[in-house]
């Protein structure tokens, strides 16, 4: 603990009462789902489906107050939300309460980073034997978000990683995108099966372009199209990358873009079917 630490009970204000009766979610990537790209995308997402879901065990009672920390990298989380349960619902293996935001700190939530060592295997810690060991580390000027435009040359992107740039507009990576034309890969990592394609002033610039495949994971593209009929939209969302080959400024003639689209799929061999999606 640094000397004249933060603590995040200064930000949230719980009185020694209201403590006692107090629990601490600790969020973290269960090996299928990393919870902090969850909120990135759906904050309510994380805020009520892994905040209040139940497995077994009767974690929270009716009037407990409840803290949800996501972690987002080693001794660092995010505080997301503190609520009240108010009711029990009975349900196991899901969503299992029904609770209320507490108002009084609504604004710090998705804003606050802290500093914590968790070194127990539960999920659900009684407030009091952690709350004064949780550092303010800093208070972010809006919602946590930690997807900054790296270069052009350094885009790889998850399909959840991509939708979170889609649906909440981030303003360096729709800059950077919305005026590019380009040639791009999507890989299937469960696969290894490839796609090349190309955003160009015809079909939608290279922001517009991937939009679609938010939409509708496919973006009209015929295998693709066949893959999602065939194995779902949610292959799509837990299998594909998205990456940048080569990016053009809008002046550029679309023809050029199209002659290396042509030459990356012939370099990477993305029409033959069993190693891309590509069919022309």
């Amino acid at each position: 603990m640094t000397q004249n630490a933060i603590l995040l009970n200064q930000l949230l204000n719980l009185s020694q009462q209201e403590l006692e009766h107090t629990k601490i979610r600790f969020n973290l990537n269960n090996g299928h789902v990393d919870p902090i790209e969850v909120f990135k995308t759906n904050p309510e997402e994380v805020n009520t489906n892994w905040l209040l879901w139940r497995e077994k065990n009767n974690r929270f009672h009716v009037g407990d107050i409840v803290i949800s920390l996501v972690r987002i990298s080693n001794d660092h989380y995010l505080f997301t939300a503190v609520k009240t349960i108010t009711k029990d619902l009975g349900v196991h293996n899901g969503v299992a309460y029904d609770a209320d935001e507490r108002l009084e700190s609504s604004n710090f939530d998705g804003r606050v980073i802290v500093n914590f060592h968790k070194n127990f295997q539960a999920s659900v810690r009684e407030a009091l034997k952690v709350i004064d060991s949780l550092e303010v580390t800093e208070v972010l000027p809006d919602l946590f978000n930690d997807n900054h435009f790296p270069g052009y040359d350094s885009v790889r992107l998850s399909y959840s990683q991509l939708g979170n740039i889609i649906h909440n507009q981030l303003f360096d990576w729709n800059a950077a995108l919305e005026n590019q034309k380009a040639v791009y890969l999507i890989t299937d990592k469960k696969s290894g099966k490839l796609y090349v394609g190309s955003a160009t002033a015809e079909r939608g610039m290279l922001l517009e372009r991937w939009r679609t495949y938010i939409k509708n994971g496919h973006g009209g593209d015929v295998a693709l199209k066949q893959l999602v009929n065939e194995k779902g939209f949610d292959y799509v969302k837990s299998y594909f990358q998205y990456s940048i080959l080569e990016n053009y400024n809008a002046r550029v003639d679309d023809a050029i873009v199209l002659a290396r689209e042509s030459w990356w799929k012939l370099t990477l061999g993305s029409r033959a079917e069993e190693l891309g999606y590509n069919r022309n």
